[in-house]
């Protein structure tokens, strides 16, 4: 089962009705990206003995690295099926895995800040909420593409993978300020991706331009999370 609309144009060269009905699905795929999300957090973290889980899943920097190199195996599976050209089922099988997976890796942070920081989940998702809205908007009013921004996002998310990986090697803690660094790169993220919605996926690509979407706002609601936990342990 495939689309039936401009198979092959881009969004940005596509017949206004068809570009259209592209964002229109782009970001109704999001959204309930979104909420299957927020949906399979709520149940988890409501599990009795859900602590326990989670330290043999993350209790340790070795489990840790394990999850992540696991993490980013499964993410790439994802995108590649949700790139696929020809089943829209295999599409939304990718964006599916992606949002579980990103589910499991978000687990730690949010049972802390639901135990030990009340409120800090509901503030951060109204600070990514505004700053994801903000700059929505402001591609779409100016149009402007920011594909050039591909390049930098790029290095600066291989540089910040380092240091992660390094932290979780040395037993450092990463910091405030790192944490502000990777609110940067995640608001660069959603300016890239949302243009790209624009200018460069096609109108049959709806899954794999809300999966991106989804990536950019999971990396910054991550990040203004542990913000918002700083904030109110100092």
């Amino acid at each position: 089962m495939s689309y039936a609309y401009d198979q092959g144009v881009t969004a940005a060269l596509a017949p206004a009705d068809a570009r259209t009905t592209f964002i229109r699905r782009t970001y109704a795929n999001l959204a309930g990206a979104v909420l299957a999300f927020a949906a399979i957090e709520y149940v988890i973290l409501h599990i009795p003995g859900i602590e326990n889980v989670l330290m043999a899943m993350f209790g340790g920097p070795i489990q840790v690295l394990i999850m992540f190199a696991l993490f980013v195996g499964v993410s790439w599976i994802a995108e590649r099926w949700a790139l696929n050209s020809t089943s829209i089922e295999m599409q939304y099988a990718g964006l599916g895995l992606y949002v579980l997976v990103e589910a499991v890796i978000f687990l730690p942070l949010l049972y802390v800040a639901n135990v030990r920081f009340p409120g800090a989940i509901a503030t951060a998702g109204v600070l990514s909420l505004s700053v994801f809205g903000g700059l929505t908007l402001a591609v779409f009013t100016t149009k402007k593409d920011f594909s050039f921004l591909g390049p930098i996002i790029s290095i600066a998310s291989l540089v910040a993978i380092g240091f992660i990986i390094a932290g979780l090697i040395f037993g450092f803690s990463l910091g405030l300020f790192f944490s502000l660094a990777m609110v940067a790169l995640a608001s660069a993220c959603i300016l890239y991706q949302t243009s790209n919605v624009l200018h460069h996926y096609r109108t049959d690509q709806p899954v794999a331009a809300s999966l991106a979407l989804f990536a950019a706002v999971a990396l910054l609601f991550f990040y203004v999370l542990r913000v918002v936990m700083a904030a109110q342990r100092d």
